[in-house]
């Protein structure tokens, strides 16, 4: 798997709070909601970006 489908492997959470520590752990500042679940970062296009310098 790459891409967008293993970027949210890595980025779906239960809680906002699970959410906000992955957060941290990849440099962001926010998390969001995406259809019930949480991920890190202010949106999906941060988030991929974070993953990528990992």
């Amino acid at each position: 798997m790459s891409g967008p489908v293993l970027a949210h492997n890595k980025g779906l959470y239960k809680t906002e709070a699970e959410a906000r520590q992955r957060a941290e752990q990849i440099g962001c500042k926010a998390v969001h909601e995406n259809n019930g679940r949480w991920m890190p970062c202010a949106n999906e296009r941060e988030l991929h970006q974070q993953l990528r310098k990992q």
